[in-house]
Formats: C-alpha cells, structure tokens, sequence
C-alpha cells in the first residue's frame, strides 16, 4: 500500500555532542516527551549522474524506525516535501519509479549513498497531550556507494511539524534554538550533504533546471519561456501520475504554450525544426485531454441542473447525464500513465531538452527584443482583430460561433506570444496578456456554450429514444443560448476597450 503525507520540517547544523537545548519555554509547548533512540538505515537511489539530486528529489529504501520502507520526497516549497511511502522491497516499487521516470527516463536506478543515523527523538506536546512538532538529534554516518568515494560524519537537529500543524509554530521553536546558537543547516537535506562531502563534483544535464543568464537578445527571451515550459512538463509529471488537482490541465497549457511559441517565433526559432516537436505536443495536449474536456462539460450541465427549480425537473435527467458522460469518456487513469510510461512521450522528452541545449536559432534570434518579439506580438495580435471584425459583421448563427471560436484560439496564441516578450516590452505586453486573458474567457464561455447546446441536443434524443421527458434539455438548452446571446452582446465592447492594445 502507497501513502502520502505533506512533511514540512527545518534542519540545523549540531555541534559533535548534539546537545539540545531546553524546549519546555516554547509558546504553547506544555511537554518535551523523550522517545527514545531509533537505528536508522538507508540507502538513497539515483541514477549515475545523479538527475534526482538535481531536481532535490530524494527515493531511498530505510530500515528501522516506524516507518521502514521506500520513501520518494517531492519538493513543493522551501522546508516542505510530499513524502510518498511504500511498503519494504529489495527493488524499487514500480510506482515510485514511475514517479520520477520523468527526470530518470532510460536510465538505471543505482545506490548511491547509504546514510546509518541514531535518531534521538522527542515531542513537542501541548497542555492536551497533542503532538506539536518532533525535535530529533541526528547522528549520521554517511557512505558514498557511487559515483565517489569516501564517507562523511555529521550531528543535526530537525524539528518536523506535526501532521495539519501550523507552520508559524516553526518559528517559534527556531527563535529558542537561535537564542540556543544553532543556525539552520546549509544544506537542503541530509543526502545533498552526503554528496557533497563524499564525491566529486557532477555534471549537470540537459534536463536539470538550470540558472539563466539575463536575456539580451529575441533568441534568449524565447528560449527562457521555452525552458520554462519544458521544465512545467517534466516538473508536473509526478502529480499526472497522481492525479493531484489541476495537473492534467496544467501540463496540457505547458504543451500549449510550448507549441503556441514555436508558431509566434517562427522568425527566432526554426519551425522545420520545431513544427515536428509541436506536432507531438499536439499529440500530447490530446491524450491529456482525452477526458478533461467531458469533464469540464459535464460540470456545466451539472451545475446548470443545479441552478433550476425542481418545477423544472422532468425524468431522470441526472440519471441520464451520469450515463451519458461516462459512456463518452474516452481514457482513464491507466491509459494516461501508459502513455506517460511510453517510448513516444519519453521521446518528446528528449526532443525537448535537445532542442533547449541547442536550438535552431535563426538570424532574427540575435536582434533587438524590443523591436523581433514586438512585432510577432502585433502579427498575432492582427489576427485576432480580423476574427474579432469578422465575428461582429456576422449574423447569429453557425458562422459567428466559428468565427468566435477562431478568434479565441488566436487570442490565446496572442496571450502567450506576450507572455514570452513581457520581460522585454514590460508593461504594454503586460497588459495585452491581461487583455488577452479576459477576452480568451469571454470567448471561451461562449463556445462552451455552443458545446453544451450540442450535448443537450444529444441528451434530448436518447431522452425521447427512451420514452422520457425531453423538457429539461429543452430548458436548459435555451438557458444556453442565453448566454451565447449574452457573450455575443458584451463582445464589441469588450473589444473596444482592447483594439487600442495592438501597438506594443
């Protein structure tokens, strides 16, 4: 069995003997409670040019203590991990290398380091009896088994906060240990210590996020958004795999984004080189999508059933949407990780961190940002204005919807043209994004309208097929196109106060 917690602890550096300085005078600590000491054995994974250390993920295999087994740790912010446990092996579980497959690809899992730590541990109590933080005193013997040579010995204190605690306890606790005169540790865990007091320095790779020099030229600037894009991609990877909120969506945007930058950059980057990656991009923003768009239109239709009077309610109709939603659900969890697990995706992958390390920058790469992104933006931008004027000459109907729905794809497209160039053109890209954005949600809602209509459409004949009440679809349907109508209304002055924004 897999589990996961959030584990948001603080490390300091020790003298040799270790010494812990009274904690009983913390706020709202009632009780220090010794536990005892626990014999602590593990050996940390990664591959040979250590890609996991790279990224500040950490996968070993422990013994001892009350939580024996595999442990992978996610960084999420400064001082605070996603641990993921599993039970006890002689290999890696399956699943925990799936999470990190990303920044491992094809390469082998080896043993690295094997840490043997005495953990003298207390607990931070309150008047309750309730565990506020675990203050433990690290004794910690470290062997390189890789890729150096050597070992290393060394005392710390680390203070982990208790599950759901508040973090600002932390503080409080750090405050006594500085007045104590211990300073937080220099490293960021014990097994980036290990590796630098045991082994020579490494190599980075091409998938490790990297410091950028400050941009200078239009090919820096759209290399930076690229970068960040591809480091979006292999960074959300584990929580797809997860299936942590908002992941899919959020990996299928960097696709996007990703892609969308090729076409703007055209003059910058060289798209017989990249319009192929952005072909695979395509196919990945697709197999992301394989069920997020049912979703989001099924939320729609739900929360429109929920809006109505129950006067307004005739025959199953939720029956019917639940039914009807998860026979058009195309995908599922294991598809979405098989393709993930897949030699294409890791392929992309590649394609991706070779194309950042060596782009194929064109001669207007080298040019005045301010006058090569500036112009990208404002073609773009263009486009947008013609779809807009067309869109407004067309009557209601079929046409304007598509017209409407063109218009948002370029708009979108606009966005993150101006997004690449911001750190460029400052506040008038700015403001196109933010322009941009709003005008990408108006349009949106209108074509999810137009989807919605299509779906109800749907619903009322299988409805009517089944010998029940088609009146909700009704209903609902000319709710739909009340907000279509509403859309299309707000459309030109929308616009009006946007037009102006094209001369960035």
């Amino acid at each position: 069995m897999v589990d996961t917690k959030r584990e948001i602890e603080r490390k300091y550096e020790a003298s040799a003997g270790g010494e812990l300085p009274d904690l009983t005078g913390v706020s709202g600590v009632s009780g220090v409670v010794d536990k005892g000491v626990a014999e602590l054995d593990a050996t940390y994974y990664d591959t040979a040019d250590q890609r996991l250390a790279a990224a500040s993920l950490t996968l070993r295999r422990r013994t001892g203590g009350d939580d024996a087994g595999w442990h992978l740790k996610l960084p999420v912010a400064e001082g605070v991990r996603d641990e993921i446990h599993a039970p006890l092996s002689d290999a890696v579980p399956r699943y925990l290398s799936g999470l990190v497959r990303s920044r491992v690809r094809e390469a082998e899992l080896v043993p690295v380091v094997r840490l043997r730590s005495a953990r003298d541990i207390r607990h931070l109590v309150d008047a309750s009896g309730a565990l506020l933080a675990e203050v433990s005193v690290d004794r910690v013997r470290a062997e390189r088994l890789s890729g150096g040579v050597g070992t290393a010995e060394w005392t710390e204190i680390e203070v982990e906060l208790a599950d759901d605690g508040d973090p600002a306890f932390l503080d409080k606790v750090e405050k006594k240990l500085r007045k104590a005169g211990l300073n937080r540790s220099s490293s960021a865990s014990k097994l980036a210590r290990a590796l630098d007091e045991t082994g020579a320095k490494r190599k980075k790779k091409a998938t490790e996020s990297t410091p950028v020099p400050a941009a200078e030229s239009a090919g820096d600037h759209v290399l930076a958004y690229v970068r960040a894009q591809r480091d979006a991609i292999v960074e959300l990877d584990p929580a797809v795999r997860r299936d942590v909120y908002d992941s899919v969506h959020s990996m299928r945007v960097a696709t996007r984004r990703m892609r969308s930058t090729f076409r703007s950059y055209g003059k910058v980057l060289d798209r017989t080189v990249t319009d192929p990656i952005g072909d695979e991009l395509k196919w990945l923003a697709g197999e992301l999508g394989v069920d997020r768009d049912q979703e989001v239109l099924t939320e729609r239709l739900t929360a429109s059933l929920d809006e109505l009077p129950r006067t307004l309610l005739a025959g199953p109709v939720r029956t019917r949407l639940r039914t009807w939603s998860h026979a058009r659900s195309g995908g599922s969890r294991r598809r979405l990780i098989a393709v993930l697990d897949g030699k294409r995706y890791l392929d992309l992958l590649a394609t991706l961190d070779a194309v950042v390390a060596d782009p194929p920058l064109l001669k207007a790469a080298s040019a005045d940002p301010s006058k090569t992104l500036a112009k990208a933006v404002r073609k773009d931008f263009k486009k947008v204005s013609d779809l807009i004027a067309e869109a407004l000459d067309q009557p209601p109907g079929e046409d304007r919807s598509l017209t409407m729905h063109e218009a948002r794809k370029k708009a979108k497209r606009t966005r993150y043209a101006a997004e690449a160039a911001t750190p460029a053109l400052g506040k008038p890209a700015a403001g196109l994004v933010k322009s941009m954005k709003s005008l990408q949600s108006l349009l949106g809602d209108h074509q999810d309208s137009v989807m919605a209509r299509e779906a109800l459409r749907d619903l009322a004949t299988q409805a009517h097929a089944a010998g029940e009440s088609a009146f909700t679809y009704g209903v609902l349907y000319g709710r739909e196109e009340q907000r279509a109508a509403a859309d299309e209304a707000e459309l030109p002055d929308a616009w009006e106060a946007i037009e102006g924004q094209g001369a960035v």
